[in-house]
């Protein structure tokens, strides 16, 4: 089974706990690295370590939350082991894997319902990467000299 890591900061603990919740049913193995609460929390904090809990697995997904799901996707990609995606529908979900292999799907609490981010982290995590012409250009995420 693949590990499943949860981060967000305070702006999106529900809608964490609403996905948390679906994928433990779903048998899932999940690991929550906070925020817990309303207190107000640093968004970068999450993503970092959200990032630092992915290293090292190429079969582990997380999933970051925020307000927006900007802030905490940008903090995630600062890694280059990561490709977050920040996604509002379960078209875009099921795009950054098929043809991004992200790693990463990044959602917000204020701007995407809990159904519709539900549904987007079972396309997420049902679809494969293509592989193929698409592998070329993940290489070149990871090392931006490569040339065509």
């Amino acid at each position: 089974m693949t590990a499943i890591f949860l981060a967000s900061d305070h702006a999106g603990c529900q809608l964490k706990a609403d996905i948390a919740d679906f994928l433990t049913q779903a048998g899932h193995q999940v690991t929550d690295l906070g925020a817990d609460g309303s207190a107000s929390v640093d968004y970068p904090d999450f993503g970092y370590k959200l990032a630092s809990s992915l290293k090292g697995d190429v079969a582990a997904r997380g999933i970051a939350i925020c307000g927006s799901g900007i802030g905490i996707s940008i903090a995630a990609n600062r890694f280059s082991w990561i490709r977050a995606a920040l996604v509002h529908d379960v078209t875009n979900a099921r795009l950054c894997r098929e043809h991004n292999d992200a790693n990463v799907l990044a959602l917000g609490e204020r701007v995407t319902g809990a159904i519709q981010a539900i549904d987007c982290v079972q396309a997420f995590l049902d679809t494969p990467f293509a592989g193929g012409r698409h592998q070329r250009r993940i290489d070149k995420l990871s090392d931006p000299k490569l040339e065509s």
